[in-house]
């Protein structure tokens, strides 16, 4: 587990203004200053281990774990742990219905299949370039949407989210399935509805670096996932037109806003 140090040069501890949060986050609070809500730390450290022994257990146990991870930041972490775990993720938009009408999932996944089956037939090149480009896009959609589950051919065991008031439909249909749920949990969401609750500071990149490098560790016995850190960064910078480690402004949220 992280020293509390390197957790607080992370910026782990910063949560969200006290008009912001949640009031059953109260639990995993250390303190109000400045009118933001501090993390507890000592209570990030035991949650982080609880959750990283009860997914380790399902991964033992042969259970699958859809990872949920859609915000920006958060994307290249999610994906990479997910594909070297050989589990299924989401990273673009957790759709409506995922877990509550499954089989729409699969009928969108079958028709996945079938348009790409389509563009590699010979009756392909027959079409004209609209109507491919037509069936391309829709592919390419279907792609971005379902590609992270197309091996996912039953309701998941558990479901790990990053940040789970963003995700709150996710978690809301996994509580209605029965599903148990992980996941990160700063001061704006409801840890009671996860079952093991990692309290922490979801914004900032640093933050999700580290708890994303202890789960690594934990799960597979790796290092800090340095390589998506580094991808991570080079999209930011891209996007933003600035260094992506550059100190947050005082007051923003590299620190919770």
């Amino acid at each position: 587990m992280p020293n509390l140090v390197d957790m607080l040069e992370a910026g782990v501890h910063f949560g969200h203004k006290k008009e912001r949060s949640h009031p059953k986050a109260k639990e995993f609070i250390f303190m109000l200053r400045d009118g933001v809500y501090v993390i507890d730390l000592d209570k990030t450290v035991s949650c982080l281990d609880e959750a990283i022994k009860y997914l380790k257990k399902q991964l033992d146990d042969g259970k699958t774990i859809l990872f949920v991870g859609t915000k920006r930041q958060a994307k290249v972490y999610t994906q990479t742990l997910a594909d070297d775990l050989g589990m299924p993720y989401i990273i673009h938009r957790w759709l409506g219905g995922t877990m509550t009408n499954f089989e729409t999932i699969k009928r969108n996944l079958k028709e996945l299949d079938r348009l790409e089956a389509q563009t590699k037939s010979d009756e392909f090149k027959e079409f004209t370039k609209k109507e491919q480009k037509v069936i391309k896009e829709k592919m390419d959609k279907l792609l971005l949407t379902f590609g992270g589950v197309r091996k996912m051919n039953t309701l998941p065991d558990v479901i790990f989210v990053v940040d789970s008031a963003r995700e709150d439909l996710a978690v809301t249909e996994a509580n209605k399935m029965n599903i148990p749920v992980v996941g990160t949990c700063d001061t704006d969401a409801d840890p009671s509805k996860l079952t093991f609750a990692i309290p922490a500071n979801d914004e900032a990149i640093k933050s999700l670096e580290m708890i994303f490098g202890e789960l690594r560790a934990g799960l597979l016995g790796g290092k800090t996932t340095k390589i998506a850190a580094k991808e991570n960064k080079e999209k930011e910078e891209v996007k933003s037109g600035q260094k992506s480690d550059q100190p947050a402004p005082k007051g923003s949220k590299e620190k919770n806003g």
